[in-house]
């Protein structure tokens, strides 16, 4: 049995609710206002990173909290649930666990007390592209050696997320071709790259416009230059370095999730009491009464997985089936809850000023994002469950 300590239970109820009364100051109108706009919510992660919020997972060394994985994801969940989005922001906690992991002692102190700070963004993930998707193995853009002292990136990424709000972007390319190397995870390599300075000398960054305000963005890599100890760990092992990152990712995605569900039920509940039909609340009837009781046993469901995913890594176990079906579970809970909670809001739930359509847009995609449901399956069929591999 794996257990968190009381004084981390403490910890992390006070975190929710110095989150929850941070989001009362961002109300709906606040969050309609940027959707319309398709603008970044700046005053939002100001705020957040004034309040130590974005920096629970550094270690106090570099000017963070030093908190497990479980309060990173109490901040996400608690600003899902009052309604707000993590989107803006939620990268900067789980990619910088990639530098404190496998960065060098200088990378270390140069980057993370300022990420801590929030005078670096480090929010940029540039990992698919256009022709390979999830088939990360697959991808074709280029870091080739030159001299000793740089790189030359040539490619292209695509979804890289808030890459115009960002000051360093986590990149993934190829350094070793991949018919030269022996294993097919090989020859893949991350850098640490600094967005002012590229703009400046061979990249390119073009929105993406979407369904719901992402700021999404594909980027375009032309010659390039980078230097050399732009390089994190291992030439050749980045693809190691980025697996290794995406049990917190997955982790945390879910308590994204669990916060919308609970966003929706928690509107859908309140409006079934309020809402008069035929001379009394829609709310005695059992067509609304059922799917809002059956998404709420599900959101639950999810949220045991998602805390034992949770417990599982902050204990350095094997957790990747867990983190995997916490995300997936979490985020098939909160499409339910927000469809349950558009269908009992009924035509008013088309209007923005209830900010329902909103959410139920925000939440549609971790059933895709950052893996989709299917893969989940593929993932659990192969590993967990010993079926053949399905091509």
């Amino acid at each position: 049995m794996l257990d968190i300590a009381p004084e981390t239970n403490e910890v992390i109820d006070e975190i929710r609710r110095s989150v929850a009364a941070l989001c009362e100051k961002f109300p709906g109108e606040y969050w309609r206002e940027q959707d319309r706009e398709r603008a970044y919510p700046t005053e939002f992660v100001k705020a957040l990173t004034d309040a130590g919020f974005l920096a629970v997972l550094v270690p106090e060394e570099y000017g963070g909290s030093g908190l497990p994985i479980s309060a990173a994801a109490a901040v996400l969940e608690e600003i899902h649930k009052s309604g707000c989005n993590g989107g803006a922001c939620h990268a900067q906690m789980y990619i910088m666990g990639t530098v404190l992991r496998h960065g060098s002692p200088e990378q270390k102190q140069k980057f993370l007390p300022k990420i801590a700070s929030g005078e670096l963004r480090l929010q940029a993930f540039g990992v698919s592209e256009p022709t390979s998707g999830t088939d990360t193995l697959s991808l074709r853009t280029t870091a080739v050696k030159k001299g000793n002292d740089r790189y030359v990136v040539n490619g292209q990424k695509i979804w890289t997320s808030r890459a115009e709000h960002s000051d360093l972007m986590l990149l993934l390319a190829r350094t070793t071709p991949r018919e030269e190397v022996q294993k097919k995870t090989d020859g893949l390599s991350v850098f640490l790259v600094d967005m002012q300075e590229s703009l400046k000398k061979g990249m390119e960054i073009r929105p993406i416009r979407t369904m719901i305000n992402h700021s999404t963005t594909e980027i375009f890599f032309d010659e390039l230059e980078i230097p050399a100890d732009s390089l994190v760990g291992e030439e050749g092992k980045g693809f190691r370095y980025i697996l290794d990152g995406m049990n917190a990712e997955r982790i945390l995605i879910s308590h994204e999730s669990l916060g919308d569900a609970r966003w929706f039920l928690k509107k859908a509940v309140d409006y079934a009491n309020e809402r008069n039909v035929f001379g009394r609340p829609i709310g005695k009837n059992q067509g609304i009464q059922f799917p809002l009781a059956k998404a709420y046993a599900n959101t639950e469901a999810a949220a045991l997985m998602s805390e034992r995913a949770a417990q599982l890594f902050e204990a350095g176990m094997p957790c990747g089936a867990e983190s995997n079906m916490a995300k997936m579970l979490a985020a098939d809970a909160a499409w339910e809850a927000g469809d349950t909670c558009v269908q009992t809001f009924g035509g008013f739930a088309f209007a923005e000023e209830y900010d329902v359509e909103r959410k139920y847009r925000e939440a549609r995609l971790y059933r895709v994002a950052p893996i989709s449901t299917n893969l989940v399956l593929a993932y659990l069929a192969e590993h967990v469950l010993g079926l053949p591999r399905s091509y």
